[in-house]
């Protein structure tokens, strides 16, 4: 009869089972780390703590989600940063500047239209369009609303710095439901 060897795996199973026949099982999944620091307790440490508590204002790309001033449905909007030249801006409002993209915000909630608007401008600069054109639309459909979603156009349009200026659209291209934005282009 042949004598039984016992094979690596056998024998390396022996000595793992025999080294650790003096080790106790652990009965907690957790960590000791000793001490819990503790915190002071200072006026200033606890102001700061309810004002993290409290929900914070959201902003996409700078853009606060409460409007400053709102606008009328016939109101003309026109605005255009420092240095850009008279003649550009009327050319801009006369719908000379041909528009290269469009985005229609119409059935959009604030929050995804400001989604929206920032992505867009975003992605037409990055295109190297020169104009675009939004369509905010005029809330004729809700009779003695304002258009909340043109006055937050007026509004985000003026705090991001790759517009240099932006028109109401002429009536062709939706009139004072639409603007034409004009973009700083990208030096490559």
């Amino acid at each position: 009869m042949t004598e039984f060897k016992p094979t690596p795996d056998d024998e390396l199973d022996i000595d793992f089972q025999s080294l650790m026949k003096d080790v106790t099982r652990i009965k907690s999944a957790h960590a000791d780390l000793g001490h819990k620091p503790t915190l002071k307790k200072s006026p200033d440490l606890a102001y700061r703590r309810r004002m993290a508590e409290q929900e914070p204002e959201q902003f996409i790309d700078g853009l606060s989600a409460e409007v400053s001033e709102l606008v009328e449905s016939e109101d003309e909007l026109l605005f255009a940063t420092p240095g850009i030249q008279i003649r550009r801006l009327k050319k801009l409002k006369l719908g000379h500047i041909p528009w290269e993209q469009g985005l229609d915000l119409h059935g959009y909630t604030i929050e995804a239209a400001r989604n929206e608007v920032s992505r867009f401008i975003r992605d037409a600069q990055r295109q190297q369009a020169r104009c675009v054109l939004i369509v905010h639309g005029k809330a004729f459909s809700q009779v003695g609303q304002n258009p909340v979603l043109k006055s937050y156009i007026n509004d985000w349009l003026r705090q991001m710095p790759s517009v240099l200026a932006f028109s109401s659209a002429q009536p062709r291209d939706g009139g004072t439901g639409a603007v034409y934005v004009l973009l700083k282009t990208e030096k490559r």
